[in-house]
Parts: C-alpha cells; structure tokens; sequence
C-alpha cells in the first residue's frame, strides 16, 4: 500500500528549489570573479600582500553582516522577503565595483557585495531545507550548491574571455553580475513562502496551500502536524536560546563543520589561482584557463554529490573528503615546495577540487540547514554562517602574507593539520541525518 504522507509533486519542489538556488548562483559569481580580476587589481590598486589579502577578504566581512542580518529578516518577516534584498544587494554592488575608482570604494562595494552573499548563503539552503521532503531533502539543497560552482564555472569562463579586452577588462567582470542579479530578484518573486514560517507565524490556512502544492493531502496533514508538535509551546527565541544545554550539542556540530568547511584551505584555490600556478611560472593567459578547469572539475563532482548525498548519506561524505583533502594538500605542498611541472600541479589541484566538490562542499551546507530545531533554526543558522564566514576571512586574508612569507606551498602543510583534525572531529561527533524529517531530527540530535 502506498503510503499517502510520501507522495510529492517532485517537479514542483524541484522548480522552486532552483529558482532559491539561483542565490547561490550570485554566491558564486562573486566568489570567483575576484580571481580572474586580481591580476588586474594588483597594478590597478599597486596592492601590497597585506592588501590583497584584505580586498580578497573584504567579501567575507560584509558576509557576516549580511548573515547577521539574514537571521532577524527570516524570523520576523519569512525567507522569502529576505531572498529579495539579498538580488537588490546584489545588483547594486556589481554596478558600484564596475564604477569603482579608488581602493576605498572598491572594498566598501565589495562589503557591500558580501552582505548579499552572506544572505544568499544562510537563506536559499534554509529556504530549500523547509520546502523539501525528508527523502529528497539532501539531494535539493546540494541543488544550492550546484548552482554555487555554476556560477563559479560561468564566472571563470566569462574572465578568461575578457582577460584580453584591455586594462579594464576587470570593470565588466563585476559590472556583468547585475544580469543575474535581476533574474533571481524576477523568480523570487513567484517564489511562496516557507511552510514552517508560515506555520510558526500563526499562518496555517497559508502553510497548508503550499505544502499542497509540494505534496498529498497526507503529507500536508502529517507535515503540518510535526511542525506544529515541534513548535508547542515555544515563543519568540532569544539569540541566546542557542546556548541552552538541550541545543548546545547540535549548535557546537554546526559551528565546526561551519568553520571546517573554510579552514581546510580549498577556497585559496579558488580565490588565488593566479597565485599558486604563477609560482610554477605560469602565464596570466594560463592562469586563467586552470580557473575553468577548476570551474568544470568542479560542477562534474557536484553533480555526483547531488546523486549521492541522500543514498551514499552525510556522515561517510564528510569522513572521505576530510582525509582525501589533507593527502592531497600534503603532496601537493611537496611538488609546490620542490617546483614540480605545471601539469602535475594542475592534475592535483583538480583532485583536490574534486574531493572537495563531491563531500566538504555541498554536504556542510545540507547539515547546517538540517540539524537545528526549528525553534531557533534562524538563529543557529546566523551563528554557524557568521563563524564560516569569520573563518573564511581569516583564510583567504592570511594566504597572501603566509605563501610570501613561507612559500606558496608552505601554508598547504597547515591545511592537511586541519583537515586531519576535522576527520577525527567528525568521526567523533557527527551523526548521520538523511531520510528523516526536520523534526525527526530535533529529537533525535537534541534531545536524544
């Protein structure tokens, strides 16, 4: 017998979750435009290591604004309102950096820019994680990720070809991110709200037409049920009810994974290509191509962790690409230190992108999505993305005076410490999520 609470109208849950994810899409764009422009910046703005490091970083500090202000958005006036300021943001930064004239302005702009991303990357998998069934829940938020190296492949490709347009080559790199800036404003507009907030907010006759929209009448009863349950006696949450001992565990979980994700080193990959493969004496012309091999590498293994994050499950993801990623970085270092071929370079680098693409990459954003209860899921959310995003700085600031100070490759032998670390953190402390539902999860992590 076909039980009637697990059929969904899974081309619905798809859409929807698409035209969210195009958040990420800007995510990625901004993540990786600033690769292909730093060659150019670096004459431009005559940067210093210490300056490049902070203009590169400059991004995660207004992402941690941007999530800070995420959280208060989502809890009090819903994902969707929050979804559209993070496009406006978007689009208005982009045009700003293109008009940049000064260095001042140009990192201002760029804060600017991160305070969209840093929405962006707390609302579209919060977002995803509410609409989507327990059965399919992994695989649509991998979705935000997917469109994530997207945008990070489109971007690559985009500055290769405009690499040779001349000296302000860097102004359309930006300038073009208003294009898809008001293509996700446009879809979220058709976008409904999240059945949970609706739900939370006192809502039920709204909640119950979309989750009709998403599944059968029995799973709009079973779904509404188990929101409410989870809910029952819970009033407005302070910032620090994530700090009580019953949710402690799942927040802790968060955060690490949180700040994981960044300090294993794979985004100075992204974000100082030019970098590592100038110091095997590469060409600009070459620099950029291996950014769109990163890009393709990276979108194949995407795809792959989308197939099987909900088969394959969390926890075994996260275990393989800890410890993949700190022996890559370990040989890696090594034919970095002992100036190996540039091809051998390339083939590591793309293995590491790899490893990365298929577990650490699209399997932290699910469990942060997943793992708080719903009661105080906003401001979970905040606190883990603002501790990614501060561990992001702290990564790609640093980067520039450490490979100037110890080598290019010498900051990768730090990056294999920490990846071991976060391999023996997650075999300790991370349990496995899939197949169950949001409130499944609450009891079962928090008060279990």
């Amino acid at each position: 017998m076909i039980n009637q609470s697990k059929i969904f109208n899974n081309r619905y849950i798809v859409g929807i979750s698409f035209i969210s994810a195009l958040g990420g899409y800007l995510f990625g764009f901004d993540f990786a435009v600033i690769s292909g422009a730093l060659p150019f910046l670096r004459k431009v703005f005559n940067l210093s290591p210490l300056w490049e490091g902070f203009l590169t970083g400059s991004l995660a500090l207004g992402c941690i604004a941007g999530c800070l202000a995420a959280g208060r958005i989502a809890d009090k006036y819903g994902r969707r309102p929050g979804l559209m300021l993070a496009a406006l943001i978007f689009a208005v930064s982009s045009v700003g950096i293109a008009l940049s004239t000064g260095l001042t302005f140009f990192i201002g702009m760029r804060f600017l820019a991160g305070t969209g991303v840093g929405m962006a990357s707390m609302l579209c998998p919060m977002y995803i994680a509410e609409i989507s069934p327990a059965e399919v829940r992994g695989r649509n938020v991998a979705i935000n990720q997917l469109t994530v190296v997207l945008g990070i492949l489109v971007t690559n490709l985009t500055n290769y070809f405009l690499a040779e347009t001349g000296s302000d080559a860097w102004r359309w790199m930006f300038g073009l991110g208003t294009v898809p800036s008001l293509i996700f404003l446009t879809g979220v507009i058709w976008l409904p709200e999240s059945p949970r907030w609706l739900i939370k907010a006192g809502r039920q006759e709204q909640a119950a037409l979309v989750l009709g929209k998403i599944g059968s009448a029995g799973f709009v009863s079973a779904t509404t049920a188990a929101i409410e349950k989870s809910l029952a006696g819970n009033k407005e949450q302070p910032f620090r009810a994530v700090l009580d001992k019953a949710v402690r565990p799942a927040v802790i979980v968060g955060i690490v994974l949180a700040v994981f994700q960044q300090l294993c080193g794979i985004n100075v990959v992204f974000n100082y290509t030019s970098t590592i493969f100038e110091s095997v004496g590469s060409s600009l012309n070459q620099q950029l191509f291996e950014t769109v091999g990163i890009g393709i590498v990276n979108v194949v293994f995407t795809l792959l962790a989308m197939w099987q994050v909900d088969k394959l499950g969390r926890r075994p993801l996260m275990l393989i690409g800890s410890l993949g990623l700190a022996v890559l970085y370990i040989v890696l270092a090594f034919m970095l230190q002992n100036k190996a071929a540039t091809g051998l370079i390339s083939v590591l680098v793309l293995m590491a992108i790899s490893v990365y693409a298929l577990t650490l990459a699209p399997v932290t954003w699910v469990l942060i999505s997943e793992i708080f209860p719903n009661k105080i899921r906003g401001q979970a959310s905040t606190l883990a993305l603002v501790c990614l995003w501060g561990a992001y700085f702290v990564l790609v600031f640093t980067f520039p005076v450490l490979a100037h100070t110890l080598g290019t490759y010498g900051p990768f032998y730090l990056y294999a410490g920490i990846c071991f670390c976060g391999f023996l953190f997650i075999k300790a402390r991370v349990s496995e999520t899939k197949g169950q539902t949001l409130e499944e999860l609450e009891e079962n992590l928090i008060r279990h």
